[in-house]
């Protein structure tokens, strides 16, 4: 069975229950879990596990306060992240220009360190009146059929 960490980023708590609705939803066919940002040594990263990155934005389109520790270990540590596949699911407000920017940032230093982005990018815009966990649930249907 596949270990998915699905590692979420958030201010609200919006991203960290929809990272509670995604293990659910994998419960069974893989050993899902859901992990604070926060809490994740960026030393664990591994290519044995998938990871599903799910992350909100904050004011201006900042980093949550939930992501912004798991950035700058990047930023300081740099480590080479070549053969870690990864997802992302980002929450927003598309009235805003800063639309999805906190899970933009994490995508772009992941990728800048080398690992690669699986799947259609997953985007939910509160904006609609659409709950995000629905939302998410659907386009985690397709990562796991895509990758």
């Amino acid at each position: 069975m596949s270990r998915t960490v699905i590692l979420f980023g958030t201010e609200s708590g919006n991203a960290e229950m929809v990272a509670e609705d995604m293990v659910d939803e994998l419960d069974g066919d893989h050993h899902a879990e859901a992990i604070d940002m926060t809490d994740f040594d960026i030393s664990e990263f591994t290519t044995e596990n998938s990871y599903i990155v799910v992350c909100s934005t904050h004011g201006d389109g900042e980093l949550p306060s939930g992501a912004a520790p798991f950035f700058e270990a990047l930023e300081a540590d740099e480590p080479d992240l070549t053969g870690i596949r990864f997802s992302v699911f980002g929450l927003g407000d598309s009235s805003y220009e800063t639309y999805s920017h906190g899970s933009e940032i994490i995508d772009e230093k992941l990728r800048a360190l080398g690992a690669e982005r699986v799947g259609e990018y997953g985007r939910h815009d509160a904006s609609d009146g659409s709950l995000p966990n629905d939302d998410a649930l659907a386009w985690l249907r397709t990562v796991f059929v895509a990758s």
